[in-house]
């Protein structure tokens, strides 16, 4: 495969996660006004952020199926249209069915687009013979500061769903379908050893602790993206405009986390970033739980952004490195996860929040993410070829 073809496919998918992360950031930034265009009860809006990510696990699953017989690429070109035509669903209706069915047709997109995006990011990785994932994320990142940033103009001029969406929809889908032109179908093979052959099959015992970790991460983001602005409209007092802040300012040191990240990684490892960040995120919790006002909230969901922006990205390469010749199938299970922690985060902490308060609430996502500290270790597997160390892995064209 040339070097070329290689650039191009990094800058395509690159453009890919961050069309998903202006696109997911508009949804969640929004959820209040998304509750009260539907008339959706404090009680009832758990149950609607939840099955999101439920039908996400579940398009998860068959996409590694699918992907058996298509390939990631011929997935990631259909799913991000689609992802970005049920945005605009949200926006159209009136009726609580209707929202239903576009959040519904939302989470089955975006779970088979997740899971072929970092498919292909971890294929790239390998094709590259060095840390890159970070790179894609960071991308992801930037699109969500974009769209949290449009979502506070949305919100600034009290614009309707439809009018905030139909331009990003518009401006963001020939865009995608461009951009998706240039996908590297399958990336390039490294030559593996003895043991370690394609098909060999994904272990669930090794892949656990990264599971784990993956869920912890995501109940972590989950609070973020789905919570922010409600605890700082309702728990410190902010206006609705302020109340799309904090989301946007956890994107921003969540771009700057990832666009050094990946410098890191390659000078001292794996390991040793992925503990710093979950400590650091643990601390951005804290402050979140004891902030007096507004902006000290703020500031705590800034410090959580640094801290969580590495773990995620480093833990599909770590998928990537314990099984490189199942890597697409390990991305899979290992994408189900990041479902799991949004199931489990979202209803968690509204439960805690009605129940006992939303400050208490945000403890809980700061003790399971210094669990992470913990197995971190896993993220050392084979560190020393194509993602955590500097030898660069013979390749084979498979393209």
């Amino acid at each position: 495969m040339t070097d070329a073809r290689l650039r191009r496919g990094r800058g395509s998918l690159a453009v890919s996660f961050f069309v998903q992360g202006v696109t997911f950031a508009l949804l969640v930034t929004r959820i209040p006004a998304i509750q009260e265009r539907y008339g959706i009860s404090d009680g009832l809006l758990p149950v609607f952020l939840a099955a999101v990510p439920i039908l996400a696990g579940v398009s998860s699953v068959v996409t590694e199926r699918v992907v058996a017989r298509v390939g990631p690429a011929v997935v990631l070109r259909w799913a991000q249209p689609f992802v970005l035509l049920s945005l605009l669903g949200v926006g159209v209706g009136s009726e609580l069915w209707q929202a239903a069915v576009a959040l519904g047709l939302f989470g089955l997109a975006v779970g088979a687009l997740d899971a072929s995006m970092n498919m292909l990011g971890v294929s790239l990785q390998r094709a590259y013979g060095r840390s890159i994932m970070l790179g894609f994320h960071a991308s992801y990142s930037l699109g969500g500061i974009v769209g949290a940033s449009l979502a506070w103009v949305g919100a600034h001029w009290h614009l309707s769903l439809f009018v905030s969406y139909l331009p990003v929809v518009a401006v963001l889908l020939p865009v995608a379908l461009v951009g998706s032109r240039w996908y590297v179908a399958g990336g390039s093979r490294p030559v593996l050893e003895a043991g370690e052959g394609k098909g060999s099959g994904v272990a669930f015992a090794l892949l656990l602790p990264l599971c784990l970790v993956m869920t912890f991460a995501y109940i972590g983001d989950s609070t973020v993206s789905n919570w922010s602005a409600k605890y700082l409209q309702d728990v410190l007092g902010s206006s609705e405009e302020l109340a799309t802040v904090p989301y946007n300012a956890y994107m921003v040191t969540t771009l700057l986390g990832r666009a050094v990240g990946d410098f890191g990684v390659r000078r001292l490892g794996a390991v040793v970033v992925v503990r710093a960040g979950a400590v650091l995120a643990a601390v951005g919790f804290a402050v979140v739980a004891v902030s007096p006002g507004a902006w000290a909230g703020i500031a705590g969901f800034t410090v959580l952004g640094l801290g969580l922006s590495v773990i995620v990205p480093q833990t599909f390469a770590a998928a990537g490195r314990l099984f490189p010749g199942d890597s697409d199938a390990a991305v899979a299970r290992l994408n189900v996860f990041n479902y799991v922690g949004f199931l489990v985060g979202s209803p968690l902490v509204g439960a805690l929040g009605d129940a006992w308060s939303y400050r208490g609430a945000m403890l809980v996502p700061m003790v399971l993410v210094l669990v992470t500290v913990v197995y971190a270790t896993s993220f050392g597997s084979r560190a020393a070829r194509y993602g955590g160390g500097h030898e660069r892995p013979r390749t084979v064209d498979v393209g």
